[in-house]
């Protein structure tokens, strides 16, 4: 039996907070979910709305704000919720956090800290910030509150949609276990991983989470170390398959979202579409596939 998680609570909570993303009809079976059109670029908007707002109603969010890590696109959600809730943000990013994510945390008003050369860096560094400080952690996905506010983007495409399965791109798991406590039971959810930063499939194969190494182009939003429990346990409960596709494949479906569709986004967001570009992910004959474009906090002079 899965988890299950407050989605209805979470999706009154942040309602006026978030964008309704729109859905785009790629072709015949192809829709794309355009999350990256998200506030702040990313569907991690949601979950950390939600995480911050569900704290404050319990009376656990202190006048110190928040801390936050992250390779840049939760830091960027945790930065632009509290300025719109007028606390406190500071954010830990890796050195390697693109440059394009670190100059807008600092226009969102985060204080920024870069240390390390990946996430799990940074987010130990954030851990002991918070005790000194007694700022709220808002983890980057293995939280059961940015879970269910990730959840709301499922649940949103519910609405929007009849599919038969979700393509989504998956680092420490934050979004996929989102949508598996969405839709698990009206659609197939596969996860899709760049082969050099593959925290789930590595968990899933090892029956737990395992620490990976991590690199590649999309090492900055899904360069995950390990998988967060909750992701695992969901994914496992679930059955859910992870695909691996490499760097080509993602460069190449980047490419192609701009060339096609003049759908700007981070090779993180390319991930998922990778599957199909690749032939990594081959839909049957009239299954109706979507693939989840979550982030576009990218620097698109590549692209031109």
């Amino acid at each position: 039996m899965l988890p299950e998680f407050d989605l209805s609570s979470a999706a009154a909570r942040i309602s006026d907070r978030v964008r309704h993303t729109p859905v785009m009809r790629a072709d015949r079976q192809l829709w794309f979910k355009l999350e990256h059109t998200q506030h702040a670029g990313s569907f991690k908007t949601r979950g950390m709305f939600n995480q911050i707002l569900a704290a404050a109603s319990r009376g656990d969010l202190p006048a110190a704000g928040i801390v936050a890590a992250s390779g840049g696109n939760a830091g960027l959600a945790a930065a632009y919720a509290a300025r719109e809730l007028g606390i406190p943000a500071e954010v830990y990013v890796p050195e390697t956090a693109p440059a394009v994510k670190v100059a807008k945390l600092r226009k969102y008003g985060a204080h920024v800290v870069q240390i390390g050369t990946e996430y799990a860096v940074a987010a130990a560094a954030a851990v002991e910030r918070s005790t000194e400080t007694g700022a709220l952690f808002c983890h980057a996905y293995d939280n059961a509150d940015m879970v269910a506010g990730n959840g709301t983007l499922g649940l949103e495409l519910l609405s929007q949609l009849d599919f038969d399965t979700v393509l989504v791109a998956v680092g420490g798991g934050g979004l996929i276990a989102g949508v598996i406590a969405a839709v698990h039971d009206r659609a197939r959810v596969i996860a899709v991983e760049p082969a050099t930063s593959a925290a789930l499939h590595e968990a899933l194969r090892a029956g737990g989470p395992v620490d990976v190494p991590v690199s590649g182009v999309a090492a900055d939003s899904l360069g995950a170390r390990r998988a967060g429990k909750i992701a695992y346990d969901l994914a496992a409960g679930a059955g859910i398959s992870a695909i691996l596709v490499d760097d080509k494949a993602i460069v190449d479906a980047r490419r192609r979202l701009w060339d096609d569709y003049r759908l700007a986004v981070e090779h993180g967001t390319a991930t998922a579409h990778a599957a199909i570009t690749s032939g990594a992910y081959l839909p049957a004959a009239d299954e109706r596939v979507v693939v989840l474009l979550c982030g576009a906090n990218t620097n698109p002079s590549d692209l031109i």
